[in-house]
């Protein structure tokens, strides 16, 4: 009997804790927008946190929510969000395409050493023995920390300075984390304008470490039509927003530090042949033909 009363026992607390665990779950359900789980399936799973949000499922909820736009996602571009914009009812609207840009172009030949590293490869390593190996405190390590975070092949260590592709950055924001220096910020794909140096020494220590660094004479400052160079810090920096890719300052600056805007050469037009030589050129054709 015992048994049979404990069996009963048991069997009346769980219908009566599973009554209570039906009621709390209708009770405090948490309503889940259908459109959230398509937009989710519409991203491209890569959760590397470019969009500002903790991986896809975040950014997908704030869509859905209307805290986020539907081309949030740096990753699936501008495929993406036409579809995110159709599950919303919305226009996808083009935004400008920003991508990170490492200000640095201290390569091996024009960069002198403190010592020789022969430790982790790592930036973050090398940066933690008084700086880095690199003269220049600010200037890239180029040990490719950055590289080895970037899940989309976009950036890489060239001449032992790290190199951006922009078509492959989806602005993820990883190598900006993990750069030590502080060296990589993102900027406008468009704006190719841009100088290539963070250091904030003076000029003479500059020229004593680099001979491509910014050694802050100002020359681009007074050159720009467009008020778009700023000071800080004794260094250069371009206002994007008022940017107009001019090159003057890029032109004019005795370092080179300042990447100009790639012009592309006009086609060369074939030379227009004379009515004379064409005239001619047809009575030759025509005679071969009659003594043929």
């Amino acid at each position: 009997m015992l048994i049979v009363y404990a069996v009963l026992v048991l069997g009346v607390l769980g219908l009566i804790f599973g009554l209570i665990l039906d009621f709390a779950s209708k009770k405090f359900a948490v309503e889940v927008d259908p459109k959230e789980a398509e937009i989710l399936e519409a991203l491209p799973g890569a959760n590397c946190g470019g969009c500002g949000f903790p991986g896809c499922g975040g950014l997908a909820a704030a869509i859905a929510k209307g805290e986020a736009p539907v081309n949030g996602c740096p990753v699936g571009g501008a495929a993406c969000a036409e579809k995110v914009a159709a599950i919303m009812g919305v226009e996808a609207g083009a935004g400008e395409k920003i991508v990170a840009n490492v200000r640095c172009k201290g390569t091996c030949e024009a960069t002198k050493n403190k010592y020789e590293y022969s430790g982790i490869e790592d930036c973050r390593a090398a940066a933690s023995l008084i700086g880095g190996p690199k003269g220049c405190s600010y200037g890239c390590l180029g040990l490719g920390t950055c590289v080895q975070v970037c899940a989309f092949d976009a950036i890489h260590v060239i001449d032992g300075v790290a190199v951006v592709d922009d078509e492959k950055c989806v602005n993820c924001g990883k190598c900006i984390d993990v750069c030590p220096k502080g060296l990589i910020e993102r900027k406008p794909q468009k704006k190719e304008v841009t100088v290539l140096c963070k250091s904030n020494d003076f000029g003479k220590n500059v020229k004593e470490n680099c001979t491509v660094g910014c050694i802050g004479c100002g020359i681009c400052f007074k050159e720009c039509p467009f008020d778009a160079i700023i000071f800080e810090n004794k260094l250069a920096q371009i206002d994007y927003d008022k940017c107009k890719q001019c090159n003057k300052c890029a032109m004019k600056c005795p370092t080179k530090v300042i990447k100009p805007k790639e012009r592309k050469k006009p086609a060369v037009q074939p030379k227009p042949v004379e009515k004379k030589e064409a005239d001619e050129k047809v009575k030759e054709e025509s005679s071969e033909t009659e003594n043929n």
